[in-house]
């Protein structure tokens, strides 16, 4: 791998708690300029869940997001805990947001979201069948409504804007690709 054409000079983490770690560097570009205050938000990176039932229904789950402040109807996600694989996380997630589970879980890729001013790793796994086992299992700040669409209806809500939440848009169509709903490009 080339060596990056940045130089970390300094670093310092400005907010480190567990809704958000932001770190301040000094960086020296690659003609020897320097720059301060370059900001990036580190994270453990979060999955996304394309879940399907045994009707082929995708779920979806709606809910309030405090940093857009709007109401948001997504795939199945959430971040990856400490020393938590991805996989588990999946699992987990799906369960506490929808209260169904699993019989298998694919992972299917890994999406960089924001490299400009972040590390974070989303990563897209595919639950084929799964079933409600449970109830929802929601963290204080979650108020979850699950939903569910038929793929037709899916691609429709990616078309007129009713998901439009970047990382779910690129998963949802990628999995619309992957199972044959959508001519490649």
């Amino acid at each position: 791998m080339p060596k990056p054409p940045w130089r970390v000079l300094a670093s310092s983490y400005i907010v480190d708690n567990r809704f958000l770690r932001l770190r301040s560097d000094t960086v020296e570009l690659a003609d020897g300029s320097v720059i301060n205050d370059y900001y990036v938000r580190e994270s453990r990176g979060f999955v996304v869940i394309f879940a399907l039932t045994q009707e082929q229904h995708v779920l979806l789950v709606r809910q309030y997001k405090h940093g857009i402040a709007q109401e948001l109807l997504e795939l199945p996600a959430g971040a990856i805990d400490p020393g938590e694989s991805p996989q588990d996380a999946a699992s987990r997630e799906l369960e506490e947001e929808t209260g169904y589970t699993a019989q298998g879980m694919q992972h299917i890729r890994s999406f960089i979201v924001d490299p400009t001013n972040a590390d974070t790793v989303a990563h897209l796994f595919f639950a084929p069948a799964v079933t409600k086992t449970g109830r929802q299992h929601l963290d204080p700040t979650e108020n979850i409504r699950v939903q569910t669409a038929d793929l037709d209806g899916l691609h429709t809500m990616l078309v007129d804007g009713t998901i439009d939440s970047m990382p779910h848009v690129a998963a949802t169509y990628f999995m619309l690709e992957r199972l044959g709903r959508l001519a490649p490009t």
